[in-house]
């Protein structure tokens, strides 16, 4: 109760800014209004800034008002005060009502970077992003992980009608590969240089007016040459500012030793994420350039730049100066974060040391500050590559065409959207470790990319195992982590809830305000991107299924892991804790193209209890995927390494025990949630009377879940300590797996259980219950089947210790093969059967899973799948 009340006052004041904003979106926009912003507010810079001088200097734009948002309007005053007279502009504070105002009303918007979580754009505006460099670190999916970092990146990148671009380089490496806007950008990229750049060409009383405004500031500059050092800040480093502006100083006055300071000023531009930070260390004050003076207007006055990894020495090549290289710690970064060019392609020396940098910076002003001999040819090569546009009128072009609609004689880039292969989308559920999410990384997996464009949707988390599962989706898939939440006036919103509590789910689009409200959060989300197949993956959420049946025209699919019939009116501590949520989304089905079961008799089972929700022909089914080489490697790893505790030098009893010499014990394992439909208690019980009978047995449990303490204290009560391992969570569960020598699964339901594809990929002999879809999940030959009771699982194991259950017979390439077909199929696609791979299953004489073993079929009410999965 207490951080209730504490957190209150922060919910509060969000609470009244999404409601503010929400009644800006409603009102009319702005014709005219133009709203800049600049590294969320940081000063008025970069190509923004460049944009607005150029409208405003514009005599056929005069029309036009300018709204700036500036971070804190008082440290940026000067901007203010420079444009107090001119009543064509005006500044709001960043993340104030004001700017929720301008953002949801202003007919232009400028940006060099991404506007917040809440921003989409609404009818009738235009969204210009300029971004701020051309990259030569590595950037979004380009670096390792970096996926996920690249949510509202991408999300404000698909909603620009243009994105400025300065080269082809940062049109093909950036915007289509780094952040997979081919085959999905619908917009323009504009590629006729930088508009910030034309701020560099300065004649010398613009360079003395640059340096009047340096030496106001406090920097005691005279009549020295300008050496600008402009770092970047990186990785883990960035996290702790201080210990860089301690080394920063310390760099700078090794450097200093070592040239003429009464020739040349050594003056830093720091990164705009902690130039707060520098500006507060009086030991900078006489050399921190302000950072209301644009970056491009000080190049223009820079004699020579020493830089790191920044995008600044791009700019930087148009003036044919100098660029020197300070690369300390040039070994690690490359290896962590990347770079796109090799020190030995830049166009200056790389130093290592602040005393080898001193020493060429007084060799270069030794040669009158030209480019190092060694170095002039990749400057010139640079040049012609990166710089080809840059003449001094970039703005000018930008100009004309996003605010004149000029097209003629321009550089544009309008067919990002057209690389031909068919588009999907796939949610795929809340990505926790269970059941649902393996079968959609496995599908992902095995998806042909080559003909289908491939975009995955979830919930943005901070919860360190889902992030891991995030990052294990396939690289060539297109990532839309959902940020922020939905617009709109919170009436609306209570309606919504109100409409779900009274059943009235499948109403979403009745109303004109609903119907918006949910066609908003689309467009927020997605803005205009286009998809050919839309599939809800997970099958368990109303609020996604609904969010996904207002994409733009599509066929749209949605899965069945489960009998949700008896999901919904099954009871969990006495209660039908997914009645209401499952009846809502069954109301939706009508509204899907192809309702997809996970096998053949779920299928069947589904489309008789819920034949009241649609109608027959819409219920298919597609088998889930495995991941086999994934699997085997997985199957390969070292255990002792796996679950080598560093605090106490050892591992687990468990591990301990099946990393010993097994002999002629025999292990019998079973992966799983501990939680009520896995029913490894009943496991627990069966395994008790064989081991009676065979002390010279162990059973595993892999897994962790609400019923862990109860499983123990079975395990105690049974005196089973020592034969009875549970091992909880594990990352790498098939390690164990092939330790073992029979897999059992004890579930009272299941839908097509990804753990027995694991068993049959490992090649272990199984033992599984009896449920309905058992003769989807095993092929001909393989396994047995028991009856569900702790005597028949009993019996079960008893048949395998007297070698009456057969190993495993599984062709996993044929198996893919045939479940990717029917996932196309399922979802409206053609589907193409991709050439079988050379890589062959583990067993010997493998048979496909075209001709199930005749097993008997649970009743309707038993059949179900992975409701621990369930959102």
């Amino acid at each position: 109760m207490r951080l209730s009340l504490k957190r209150l006052p922060s919910r509060v004041k969000r609470a009244a800014r999404f409601e503010i904003h929400a009644h800006w979106r409603r009102q009319p926009i702005v014709l005219g209004s133009v709203l800049y912003e600049s590294f969320s507010g940081n000063g008025m810079l970069d190509n923004p800034e460049a944009v607005f001088r150029e409208l405003l200097a514009a005599p056929d734009l005069t029309h036009l008002t300018h709204i700036w948002a500036l971070s804190d309007l008082h440290t940026y005053r000067a901007a203010v005060e420079e444009f107090a007279d001119d009543p064509r502009v005006s500044f709001v504070r960043y993340g104030s009502a004001a700017y929720y105002r301008a953002l949801a009303t202003s007919q232009y918007l400028v940006n060099n970077a991404t506007f917040p979580y809440d921003f989409s754009k609404r009818q009738g505006q235009v969204y210009l992003n300029t971004w701020h460099g051309t990259p030569l670190k590595r950037m979004g999916y380009d670096i390792d992980g970096g996926a996920l970092a690249t949510a509202n990146i991408v999300r404000n990148f698909v909603q620009a009608d243009y994105l400025l671009s300065a080269n082809e380089f940062m049109t093909d490496q950036m915007y289509r590969t780094a952040y997979k806007l081919d085959g999905l950008y619908r917009g323009t990229i504009v590629e006729e240089g930088y508009p910030r750049l034309d701020r560099q060409f300065l004649d010398d009383a613009g360079r003395d007016e640059v340096r009047s405004r340096l030496a106001a500031s406090g920097i005691p500059l005279g009549d020295r040459k300008i050496v600008l050092y402009a770092p970047t800040w990186k990785g883990q480093v960035f996290g702790r500012p201080e210990d860089d502006l301690d080394a920063l100083l310390a760099h700078i006055a090794q450097v200093e030793e070592r040239i003429d300071t009464s020739r040349y000023a050594v003056l830093v531009k720091t990164h705009q994420s902690v130039h707060a930070l520098a500006a507060g260390r009086p030991e900078l004050a006489r050399m921190l350039v302000p950072n209301e003076i644009p970056t491009n207007l000080v190049l223009g006055a820079t004699d020579i730049l020493v830089t790191d990894y920044s995008s600044i020495f791009f700019d930087f090549l148009r003036t044919g100066r100098p660029i020197l290289f300070f690369t300390p710690d040039l070994a690690d970064y490359a290896g962590t974060r990347g770079l796109y060019f090799e020190p030995d392609e830049w166009p200056g020396p790389v130093l290592m040391s602040a005393r080898e940098l001193g020493d060429a910076l007084a060799a270069v002003a030794a040669d009158d500050d030209r480019v190092p001999a060694e170095a002039r040819e990749r400057y010139l090569a640079m040049q012609r590559r990166f710089t080809a546009y840059e003449d001094g009128s970039a703005a000018s072009r930008v100009v004309d065409i996003v605010f004149r609609g000029a097209r003629e004689g321009y550089r544009l880039r309008t067919g990002l959207d057209d690389d031909g292969r068919e588009k999907i989308l796939l949610y795929v559920g809340g990505m926790r470790p269970n059941g649902i999410t393996t079968s959609a990384l496995n599908l992902l997996n095995n998806l042909d990319h080559e003909r289908f464009d491939v975009s995955a949707f979830f919930a943005q988390s901070t919860v360190p195992a889902i992030i891991g599962k995030q990052q294990q989706i396939h690289p060539a898939v297109r990532q839309f982590p959902r940020v922020g939440g939905m617009n709109g006036a919170k009436l609306r919103h209570l309606a919504r809830h109100l409409d779900f509590r009274r059943g009235r789910t499948a109403q979403h689009a009745e109303t004109e305000a609903q119907n918006r409200l949910w066609d908003d959060e689309w467009y927020r989300c997605f803005g205009d991107s286009r998809f050919d197949y839309v599939v809800d993956f997970s099958g368990y959420g109303p609020f996604w299924a609904i969010l996904l049946l207002h994409s733009p025209d599509a066929q749209r699919a949605i899965w069945l892991h489960n009998d949700l019939a008896s999901d919904a009116h099954r009871e969990v501590n006495g209660e039908k804790k997914m009645l209401h949520s499952l009846t809502q989304l069954f109301t939706l089905y009508a509204q899907y193209d192809h309702l997809v079961s996970v096998s053949p008799t779920l299928s069947d089972v589904n489309r008789a209890s819920l034949a009241e929700f649609a109608p027959p022909q819409k219920f298919l089914s597609a088998l889930n995927t495995v991941d086999a080489e994934h699997i085997l490697e997985n199957a390969q790893g070292d255990l002792r390494e796996l679950t080598f505790d560093e605090e106490t030098g050892s591992v687990p009893d468990w591990a301990e025990a099946l990393l010993a010499p097994a002999g002629d014990v025999t292990t019998f394992v079973n992966v799983g949630r501990l939680s009520p439909e896995k029913n490894q208690e009943r496991l627990i019980r069966a395994f008790a009377q064989v081991h009676a009978e065979n002390p010279k047995t162990r059973l595993v449990l892999v897994g962790s879940g609400p019923l862990e303490d109860h499983l123990a204290a079975v395990v105690t009560e049974l005196g089973l300590q020592g034969s009875v391992y549970l091992t909880g969570m594990q990352r790498n569960p098939h390690a164990i797996m092939a330790k073992a020598d029979c897999f059992v699964l004890s579930s009272d339901y299941e839908g097509q259980p990804m753990v027995i594809l694991e068993a049959l990929v490992l090649g272990l002999p199984i033992v599984t219950v009896e449920f309905a879809s058992a003769k989807n999940a095993l092929p001909a030959g393989s396994g047995l089947v028991v009856p569900q009771s702790v005597d028949g699982v009993a019996d079960g194991m008893r048949a395998y210790l007297r070698g009456d259950v057969p190993d495993s017979v599984f062709d996993w390439a044929a198996y893919n093969r045939k479940a990717v077909g029917e996932f196309y199929r399922a979802i409206g696609a053609e589907p193409v059967v991709p050439a079988a791979p050379e890589v062959r299953a583990v067993a010997p004489s493998a048979v496909p899973l075209d001709a199930p073993a005749p097993v008997p079929v649970a009743s309707p009410g038993e059949a179900a799948t992975e409701s621990a999965a369930a959102e």
